[in-house]
């Protein structure tokens, strides 16, 4: 098995054309010792095996990303997907070379229907929960699925306006319930499938 996956403490600096630039990055800053998130980097001998594989990501590959992640897990104290202490993750694209406004960004991966709940009684802040939830929800729809962002935007904006709202800000967590709720329902038109609730899909 051909290694696809390093964490941030096993790579470096000169690894740059193996982890994108922002993967060597990270793993320089995690071995100079600077305080950053614990994580991990898909090689970009993956992305090329994804692409000769017909756009699938292979079994060995697979594997090692669950493995990572299993760590990841341990180190944070926190569950992928659970129901009462869940782990979010960001997931950041890169480059072997530098690419500024070019690469796309989900926030948020972890949550779904019932993780937001566990995550809005574990901050005690249900409205910051339901807003990371929708922001997930159009930023998979837009980065993954391809959906146009503007169908997200006009049910935000009517929310807003249904209620006299100015700013993002205003909304409250029933609010954003509300726009979660549609969000998926257009989500489901478009894509004519729901919108999945399982974190490893």
């Amino acid at each position: 098995m051909s290694k696809r996956v390093y964490l941030f403490n096993e790579g470096n600096a000169d690894m740059r054309n193996l982890l994108g630039g922002k993967g060597a990055n990270l793993a320089e800053m995690t071995n100079i010792g600077l305080p950053i998130p614990n994580g991990f980097t898909i090689s970009t001998e993956a992305c090329t095996d994804y692409y000769n594989d017909g756009k699938t990501i292979n079994e060995d590959t697979q594997e090692q990303i669950f493995k990572a992640l299993e760590w990841l897990e341990g180190v944070q104290g926190k569950k992928f997907g659970d129901t009462e202490n869940p782990l979010l993750v960001s997931v950041r694209s890169g480059a072997r070379a530098s690419m500024p406004g070019m690469m796309d960004t989900i926030l948020n991966l972890g949550l779904n229907d019932v993780s937001v709940k566990g995550f809005a009684a574990k901050t005690g802040n249900a409205r910051f929960a339901y807003d990371s939830y929708r922001r997930f929800i159009q930023m998979f729809s837009d980065v993954v699925m391809g959906m146009s962002k503007t169908y997200f935007d006009s049910i935000l904006e009517a929310e807003k306006k249904a209620h006299g709202y100015v700013y993002d800000t205003e909304l409250k967590a029933e609010d954003l319930q509300n726009v979660i709720a549609k969000y998926k329902s257009i989500y489901a038109e478009k894509m004519g499938e729901e919108f999945p609730q399982d974190p490893k899909v």
